[in-house]
């Protein structure tokens, strides 16, 4: 498959995540995004909802296991505007591949107190996981190749779009 061949519609699918999240969130849930593209669903989900504050965003940088090879990337610092200890929280991210930055995410929510729960939403859910992560809701499922890297886009007007792209 070409990098051209993958057509996802990124709105339709933020307008599938936007009815998972209504049926999987409780009046007391607290989002959550992953930055850059999980901050940004969670900023517009929340808009959406109507919520009150502010939602969160996390970083998976300091807790990633290819942290030397990485180093800081430019998404952004943690920001969580409530006390993590006892809150329901639900996490929001883009494409889910691996579990790796899913793992990390979970690391750095720790840091910042014990949560009651955490649930995970995800725009894309790609498979190839290396480790035992679960989305508790998916707006598509898709396939592709090792080769290729998926991620959300957003315009300056801030609609959704993929870039998919060759490694």
């Amino acid at each position: 498959m070409s990098a051209g061949a993958l057509m996802l519609d990124a709105e339709a699918l933020y307008r599938e995540l936007l009815r998972g999240v209504q049926l999987i969130k409780t009046p007391a849930t607290q989002l959550v995004g992953i930055t850059s593209g999980g901050a940004w669903l969670a900023e517009r989900l929340h808009r959406d909802l109507r919520l009150g504050g502010k939602p969160g965003a996390i970083s998976s940088a300091m807790h990633r296991d290819d942290f030397a090879q990485r180093g800081l990337s430019s998404g952004g610092q943690t920001q969580l505007p409530f006390d993590v200890n006892g809150a329901e929280i639900l996490v929001l991210d883009d494409v889910l591949y691996t579990g790796r930055t899913i793992r990390a995410v979970i690391n750095e929510l720790f840091d910042y107190g014990r949560p009651a729960n955490v649930k995970l939403a995800v725009l894309v859910d790609r498979g190839g996981r290396e480790l035992p992560v679960q989305a508790d809701f998916a707006a598509a499922r898709v396939s592709l190749a090792d080769t290729q890297s998926l991620a959300l886009a957003r315009s300056d007007a801030g609609v959704f779009s993929f870039d998919v792209k060759e490694r």
